[in-house]
């Protein structure tokens, strides 16, 4: 059984959708993301996406590069990831999914990987960069241990593509609004409104938005179609220039978005 999907399910039944939050374990220190975190959820954030820092990120923008270049000149290391979710899940009721690039993992040893994650209390994985075809060590770890995995699809993927990825996924489908790395846009791109047609199309539960979201309209404009969206850099610019009490304020406001009229 999924942890994720059923908070998208019931935040569709009693709202317009899912707000998803992320940010990266370790910035500006790990304690202050830990406090952002549970922040985030107290002021309506529904799923957790925290972001293990990664010496070569192949999707995030200059907003969350600078965050984890910085979590790693803190000393980060992959059992701070683990620790983050233990004390987090602590403290609120939240699903708390990792978002991690796929070397660390294979690196730290997948089963060993899953292990830690679901003891820690966390709710599965996002892969940016692993895909169905090549994920069978994933999918067999995370079916033993029942955490979710959320595998991207993108404009370009084909109609094949999006069906493996549809299958494969478990808690929702990572839909990339726009080709590109991270970060705030004036405009979500059209294109992530065919891609969740094309996803719904092919058998997907939940799709949910990402890349460029970072205001309550956009959330609004993206839940007329979507299950969830996704605010990535917004909120750790707002952890950056003003501290955990800014990123809970913009998580307050983005979640308005949420809100049925």
């Amino acid at each position: 059984m999924s942890t994720v999907a059923p908070v998208i399910a019931r935040r569709n039944a009693e709202a317009n959708g899912a707000l998803i939050g992320y940010l990266p374990v370790g910035f500006p220190t790990l304690d202050e993301s830990v406090e952002a975190a549970v922040a985030l959820v107290e002021n309506g954030v529904d799923v957790l996406e925290l972001g293990l820092p990664y010496s070569d990120p192949v999707m995030d923008g200059p907003v969350i590069q600078a965050a984890t270049q910085q979590a790693l000149a803190n000393g980060f290391r992959l059992s701070h990831g683990f620790e983050a979710v233990r004390r987090i899940t602590a403290r609120v009721d939240a699903p708390v999914l990792i978002m991690t690039y796929w070397n660390p993992v294979v690196q730290y040893g997948v089963d060993r990987f899953a292990d830690d994650l679901a003891a820690a209390g966390g709710a599965g994985l996002i892969t940016p960069d692993l895909i169905p075809d090549e994920g069978a060590d994933w999918i067999a770890a995370s079916e033993r241990t029942g955490l979710d995995r959320v595998f991207l699809a993108a404009p370009t993927s084909t109609d094949a593509r999006l069906a493996q990825t549809v299958e494969a996924s478990r808690g929702f489908v990572y839909a990339v609004s726009t080709m590109g790395i991270t970060g705030a846009r004036a405009d979500v791109d059209q294109a992530a409104r065919t891609l969740v047609g094309r996803l719904d199309e092919a058998g997907a539960e939940a799709s949910c938005v990402g890349v460029g979201i970072s205001t309550p309209a956009q959330v609004a404009e993206v839940l007329g179609y979507a299950k969830g969206a996704i605010v990535g850099s917004a909120l750790v610019r707002a952890l950056a220039e003003g501290g955990v009490a800014a990123a809970g304020a913009l998580a307050a406001d983005l979640a308005r978005g949420t809100r049925s009229e």
